[in-house]
C-alpha cells in the first residue's frame, strides 16, 4: 500500500489535485448544510465569492512556487539534507514523520509568527476578518500571506529533506482537513474531542477564529493538534462562546474584497502587535 502511496503522490496529476480541492469545498459545503454548527443569515453564494477568489489568487501564487518547491526538494534529496535524510526508518514511520514535520514548519510556525510579527500579522487580519466561517474560510487568504506561507512550505521542505511525492501528499492533505476544520458543521462533542486529540477538529479550530485574544492566539495547528497541545497554545472555548471576526476591524467590511486588500497597508486599520 506504501508503494502504491508513493507512486500515485510522485506523479499525481494537477486534475487530481484539482479535483481534491474543488471536491472537498463541494463535499463539506454539502455537509453544512445538514449538520450547520452556527444557523448563519446570510448569502452563502455572496460570501463564498469573496472567499474563492482569494483561493484563487492563492492557487497562483502556488502556482509561481512550484518549481522552486520541486527544485528545493530534488536538490535536498539528491544531496541528503534535511531531518529525513538522515535517519533510517520505515517507509510508514518516514510517511508520518515527514507529514507532522512539514505540518510544524510549513503551517504551523508560521502561522505563529504571522500572529507575533504586526506587519505580517496585518495581512492574516484578511483570514480573521471572516464573520461567517465556513469551509470557503479556509483558503481565505491575502496574496502577501500565501507569499510567505509558499516560502516557508519551500523551508520546510529543505529541512525535513522531504521529496516531492511526501510534499504533494501533504498539500493535498492540507487542503482537505483545511477545508474541514473551517467547514460550518456540528459534530457530537465526544467525537469533535476525539478527534482534536489527532487531527485539527471543528470546534478546535474555531476557537482561534474568535474576536479577541487569548482565544485568537491559541490553536494554530492546520493538520495534526499535537503541536498546539506541546507548545502550550492549545484554548477550549465552548463554541457557543465563541464570536467571529476581529474587534479591531468593522464586520460590515469582511465581504467588501477592495477594503480587505487594503488592510495591511491601511494605518487606520490599528493593530496591539
Amino acid at each position: 500500500m506504501i508503494e502504491n502511496i508513493i507512486q500515485y503522490f510522485s506523479t499525481i496529476p494537477s486534475l487530481h489535485r484539482a479535483l481534491i480541492l474543488a471536491g472537498g469545498i463541494t463535499f463539506f459545503w454539502i455537509i453544512e448544510g445538514a449538520i450547520p454548527l452556527f444557523g448563519f443569515k446570510y448569502n452563502k453564494w455572496k460570501h463564498a465569492s469573496i472567499n474563492i477568489f482569494f483561493t484563487i489568487t492563492t492557487i497562483v501564487i502556488n502556482f509561481a512556487f512550484a518549481l522552486l518547491i520541486v527544485q528545493s526538494s530534488d536538490w535536498a534529496v539528491a544531496n541528503g539534507v534535511g531531518l529525513l535524510q538522515w535517519v533510517n526508518v520505515s517507509q510508514w514511520l518516514f510517511l508520518i514523520l515527514g507529514l507532522l514535520l512539514l505540518d510544524l514548519i510549513g503551517a504551523w510556525f508560521i502561522h505563529f509568527i504571522e500572529h507575533k510579527i504586526k506587519w505580517m500579522w496585518k495581512f492574516h487580519m484578511v483570514h480573521h476578518a471572516d464573520t461567517h466561517v465556513d469551509t470557503t474560510t479556509a483558503n481565505r487568504h491575502h496574496p502577501g500571506e500565501s507569499v510567505f506561507r509558499a516560502v516557508f512550505t519551500m523551508i520546510g521542505v529543505i529541512v525535513c529533506g522531504a521529496p516531492m511525492w511526501l510534499v504533494m501528499l501533504y498539500q493535498s492533505m492540507s487542503a482537505v482537513l483545511s477545508q474541514f476544520n473551517h467547514a460550518n458543521i456540528r459534530l457530537p462533542l465526544w467525537l469533535d474531542k476525539a478527534i482534536s486529540w489527532v487531527i485539527v477538529s471543528p470546534d478546535m479550530h474555531k476557537v482561534h477564529h474568535h474576536y479577541v485574544r487569548p482565544q485568537t492566539d491559541s490553536n494554530y495547528g492546520n493538520i495534526f493538534s499535537v503541536w498546539d497541545r506541546l507548545f502550550g497554545t492549545f484554548n477550549y472555548t465552548p463554541v457557543e462562546q465563541l464570536r467571529y471576526g476581529l474587534d479591531v476591524l468593522d464586520d460590515s467590511t469582511d465581504e467588501n474584497l477592495a477594503y480587505q486588500l487594503k488592510i495591511p497597508f491601511d494605518s487606520k486599520v490599528k493593530t496591539d502587535y
